[in-house]
């Protein structure tokens, strides 16, 4: 079966230090849950790469913004497979992070 997204060794690093806060602060069952559900919408993305919003305001980057829970999964919609660049919490300084990562 073929693979409907990818994720951006950002992407893989992001999602490992979600997990690992959320499992310090709240808990395995928590950290679980959170994983579950932003991996569920990765599929979801990547069946409907436009469900997401530009965000010129934080970069000018081909990219969109979906949020779930306090996180952003920011992904190239463009990209066959589609491809997750980073996942993270929005009150962190996005436009900075993603600036770096370019």
């Amino acid at each position: 079966m073929m693979r409907r997204y990818t994720l951006a060794p950002e992407a893989v690093r992001d999602l490992l230090e979600i997990w690992r806060y959320l499992m310090k602060e709240a808990g395995q069952e928590t950290a679980e849950r959170v994983e579950s559900v932003i991996r569920s919408k990765f599929v979801y993305l990547a069946k409907f790469p436009g469900a997401g919003h530009w965000r010129r305001d934080l970069t000018s980057a081909e990219v969109r913004f979906f949020a779930v829970y306090s996180y952003l999964i920011v992904y190239r919609p463009e990209k066959k497979p589609l491809e997750i660049v980073s996942i993270l919490h929005a009150s962190r300084h996005v436009a900075g992070i993603l600036r770096q990562r370019q």
